[in-house]
């Protein structure tokens, strides 16, 4: 076929697609910052929106395009539709062309929910699940036998066969295993015609008001009929076995000639024991159905359990002394007096350290005793000739009282008591968050929980070649479950997600992690003509594996998709169709278009008409860099040493951090980086530190704690949730600013107090939009609006509270006033100068003091908290865990986070780094490389030492992209 023919025969893929438009126009965006821009972007290509931090790129490709995109396909609905989905705002742009559907895949949708697993966000858990319902042979859990379904005929025939010549009794059973004194089911046995039963193995006639004992368990079978079966007598046999089946729904038993039980059932039974199974669908196999569920977790895997441990902290200390935490120190309380009693039976009292007890008195006063104890109790205290009484009882136990509590009492005492909660693996299932039942159904040897505990590379090994090991049958009914079951796998496998399993919880993902699982999933749906916008889709990915995401991407494109990604990752600027730059600032100082074009295009810097230089362009030619040190800290010569870690995947590994350095931790994504650092170290200094509760993983031994004083983490999450937190409010800087407005001769002289020129206190805000600055407007078929507060006109507060000024600005002007106009304003006021420098040498001059929290991106966020850290007064002797702090960032905001890190470890503290950006590797003074691979081939530590001598060892992907980075 000729190259013309293709292309007339496959429209969707030419440069003009069936939209008529070879290319999307955005005209005159002004969301946010953006300058009133025009923009056009190539449809059917791989592009990438790069710039500073706070430039506008998100402003660009999520608030402009997306939201455009998708408030277009809202209105696709019909009004009365509109009305229960909500409509969403329409963005500030003049007009968008070539726009297709859209689809976004953000890092903030990461789902909290702890039954949203890998397995269940990619669908291969549900195609599982199926092909167990389907495919499964059952197995019993008391002998180990295969399960047997009969049909009738086959039970007839078995009896005629093996049992003839024999007194036979068939009994229908309906009660099993349960307690009650069954009146009523013997009353409506008689009234159906039947004068006998079988009760505990015991057959009686039915006596007028017969009942069992109602506190014991019960079994209860009806005597359907007694025979000795002949082959003549086959329609006798068969109408009771019928009416058998009927009664005991689907199962039945039979009593032999000698008295010895038989089992027969319609379902799934194990004919040595009588068990059955309930006939599988594919809910049996799900966690988050009550058919498949472990009835003790509730298909979670896991309880929350008060334990001796928790509850007895500190052994050392005694009762009078507050060892028991939930009760404190002695104070005049009953329960006291009861614990009392009971010690005296030991001839110990209240100050005997618990170290001394007995196992026997520990297990008593957490878990009670039937043993009677008494108390003695005045009665009529008030008179002299007051008798003393005594009071009898039996000691209910710490943790069955706070078990009670926990099942009967307000959200504040529930808040409390999990202070004395411990997390364990759910003793019932083991982990496997099933039900015993659905965890004896095998394909080839395996259960279901015993795939999902596999990651995607075993799991790959286990599915290759499976049909040779399962029969004709199963493989007829498995035939296209597997095909999709492959296909998905496949998708985790190209993006570099082989080393997950599918029962990992998707909030224990990074947001890289998370976002690359729905792309997988939309690789899988084959869609054409979309416009795909991604945010860092790179995020928590190593150089090694980051060709594997860009392949995936070109994938998504080469069907027919515009893939539009706001990155920052030099490999995916390079290998991208298109390279769009904003800029040349951030925050007021950006918005523009700055660069744009081929990546060749792009590096020259040959746009016309650009609103300044292109620093991105500078930084991938090479013609600006972030240098490598020439001499590397020494540090203290101090060492913090946690050994034997065993968490999840790694391999008795002993940390040995060198203090007084900048530390990167590295390795392939899932090689043990979050578990050894975030789930054991920080576990440990925190709980050291500051007595949290959380439990780290397992370990041995920790070392070195006596050369730190604090741990701080700085995260990437919000910096508060609502538009009423902001830089000012978060740094403390807000408490010194209203404290000196308090202080100005004009407030004293009205008598405002600093709490009068707060936005959240009534008094000295705006009560007409109690402090916002804006009023929402409910709108039936439209989205709300949001219009400016008419009273205070956006400034929050009221008027008097704005007559008080400060070098003539009042409470609100200075909310509006940038970080950089800040340092000149407060120059005189050192408390508030140094939250401002500080803020300012982070980068984040372009800021406003009263910027509301929710529109600062996470790598913003994350300075805001650096910069609050960094005001404080420094010890010398703190440890700093940041995970990848380049998340968001651009060449030039990390040589700034750089500049601020090196601060940080030049006073002595220790700066610890989960990273894999290599402008922060090679300016590390020491690094520990985890690996080899991920997953299980991961958890060794397998390079350390300076970044120029990891460069050099060979088993380390670290150490080779390293190399190239230093010019090696």
């Amino acid at each position: 076929m000729t190259e013309e023919k293709a292309t007339e025969r496959r429209p969707g893929l030419t440069d003009i697609d069936l939209t008529g438009y070879d290319q999307i126009e955005v005209l005159g965006a002004r969301e946010h910052n953006l300058k009133n821009i025009d923009v056009t972007i190539p449809r059917n290509k791989l592009v990438v929106v790069t710039g500073i931090s706070g430039s506008g790129k998100s402003s660009l490709a999520f608030d402009t395009i997306y939201a455009e995109g998708q408030r277009r396909y809202m209105e696709s609905f019909s009004a009365y539709a509109r009305s229960f989905i909500g409509d969403m705002e329409r963005p500030d742009v003049d007009k968008i062309n070539g726009l297709s559907p859209v689809i976004s895949i953000e890092q903030k949708t990461t789902s909290k929910n702890p039954r949203s697993t890998v397995g269940t966000t990619t669908e291969i858990y549900d195609f599982l699940r199926l092909l167990y319902a389907r495919a499964g042979e059952a197995f019993s859990y008391v002998t180990g036998r295969k399960m047997e379904r009969q049909s009738q005929d086959q039970i007839i025939d078995t009896i005629l066969e093996q049992y003839a010549g024999q007194k036979l009794t068939l009994l229908a059973p309906i009660i099993k295993g349960r307690k009650g004194h069954y009146r009523e089911l013997f009353v409506q046995i008689a009234k159906t015609g039947y004068t006998k039963v079988r009760v505990d193995g015991v057959v009686q006639d039915i006596a007028p008001k017969m009942q069992l004992d109602r506190y014991k368990i019960h079994d209860i079978e009806i005597v359907i009929d007694r025979l000795v079966p002949k082959v003549e007598d086959r329609y006798r046999l068969s109408q009771s076995i019928q009416t058998a089946l009927k009664q005991g729904k689907g199962a039945m038993q039979m009593l032999d000639g000698a008295g010895t039980l038989v089992y027969f059932s319609q379902n799934l039974m194990d004919p040595e024991s009588g068990i059955s199974y309930d006939e599988p669908s594919p809910n049996s196999f799900s966690f988050n159905s009550p058919y498949g569920a472990c009835p003790v977790c509730n298909g979670l895997g896991v309880i929350e359990e008060i334990t001796q441990e928790s509850v007895i902290p500190d052994k050392s200390l005694s009762i009078s002394r507050g060892a028991i935490a939930p009760l404190g120190e002695y104070r005049e309380l009953w329960i006291f007096k009861e614990i009392e009693a009971i010690l005296k039976k030991y001839k110990l009292n209240l100050t005997t350290p618990v170290a001394k007890f007995p196992e026997d008195l520990l297990h008593a006063l957490m878990y009670g005793t039937e043993d009677e104890a008494t108390v003695p109790s005045k009665k009529d205290t008030g008179r002299a000739d007051a008798r003393e009484d005594y009071y009898s009882f039996k000691f209910e136990g710490i943790v069955n009282f706070l078990k009670r509590q926990q099942e009967n009492s307000t959200d504040k005492i529930q808040e409390w008591l999990k202070d004395f909660m411990v997390v364990k693996t759910c003793p019932e299932c083991d982990g496997a968050r099933l039900k015993k039942e659905s965890l004896y159904f095998k394909i080839d040897q395996k259960n279901i929980s015993e795939l999902a505990r596999m990651d995607i590379s075993e799991l790959t090994t286990w599915f290759d070649g499976v049909e040779s090991r399962l029969s004709n049958r199963q493989n007829v009914i498995a035939k296209e479950i597997l095909k999709e079951i492959r296909k998905r796998i496949g998708f985790l496998l190209d993006i570099g997600l082989d080393y997950l399993t599918l029962d990992r919880a998707l909030r224990t993902l990074s947001g890289g992690e998370a976002q690359r699982i729905r792309l997988a999933t939309q690789i899988g749906t084959q869609l054409v003509g979309v416009l795909y916008i991604m945010d860092e889709p790179s995020i928590g990915l190593h150089q090694r594996d980051n060709v594997k995401l860009i392949d995936s991407l070109k994938n998504l494109r080469d069907l027919g998709n515009t893939v539009l990604v706001v990155e920052h990752d030099k490999d995916m600027m390079l290998e991208s169709d298109f390279i769009l730059d904003i800029g040349p600032g951030a925050g007021r100082h950006g918005g523009q278009v700055v660069n744009q074009g081929t990546p060749d295009e792009f590096l020259n810097n040959q746009y016309v008409g650009a609103a300044g230089s292109s620093t991105t362009a500078d930084y991938l030619s090479g013609r600006r860099n972030i240098d490598v040190p020439t001499e590397r800290r020494k540090g203290n010569g101090k060492f913090l040493i946690i050994k034997n870690a065993t968490g999840h995947n790694l391999k008795n590994v002993t940390l040995k951090l060198p203090l007084g350095r900048m530390v990167t931790i590295t390795g392939v994504s899932g090689s043990g980086k979050s578990s050894l650092i975030h789930e054991t170290l920080f576990p440990v200094l925190n709980r050291h530190f500051y007595k949290s509760k959380r439990e780290p993983l397992p370990f041995k031994t920790v070392e070195g704690l006596e050369y730190l004083d604090k741990v701080i983490e700085v995260d990437q999450s919000p910096i508060g949730r609502t538009p009423r937190s902001n830089p000012a409010t978060y740094t403390g800087m807000f408490s010194e600013i209203r404290t000196l407005f308090a202080e100005l001769p004009e407030a004293k002289i009205r008598g405002y107090k600093p709490g009068r020129f707060s936005f959240n206190v009534k008094g000295g805000r705006c009560e007409d939009c109690e402090g916002a600055g804006m009023k929402k407007i409910e709108m039936e078929f439209l989205p709300d609006v949001h219009v400016m507060c008419e009273t205070c006109k956006g400034k929050r507060f009221n008027r008097e509270t704005l007559e008080v000024r400060f070098k003539g600005k009042s409470i609100a002007d200075v909310l509006d006033m940038t970080v950089e106009q800040g340092l000149d304003f407060f120059a005189s006021q050192p408390k508030i100068l140094r939250k401002v420098s500080t803020l300012n040498d982070v980068g984040l001059g372009y800021i406003t003091l009263g910027q509301h929290a929710t529109t600062l991106s996470g790598g913003e966020a994350q300075r805001v908290k650096l910069a609050e850290e960094l005001s404080k007064k420094d010890t010398g002797k703190t440890m700093y865990i940041l995970d990848e702090p380049t998340t968001g960032l651009h060449f030039q905001d990390i040589a700034h986070l750089l500049d601020v890190l090196n601060k940080l470890a030049d006073k002595g503290n220790t700066v610890l780094i989960i990273e894999h950006n290599l402008d922060v590797i090679k300016v590390s003074d020491h690094l520990i490389d985890l690996g080899p691979e991920g997953g299980n081939k991961g958890g060794y530590i397998i390079a350390e030492g300076t970044p120029e001598k990891v460069a050099e060892v060979k088993g380390s992907y670290t150490g080779k992209f390293l190399k190239m980075e230093l010019g090696g």
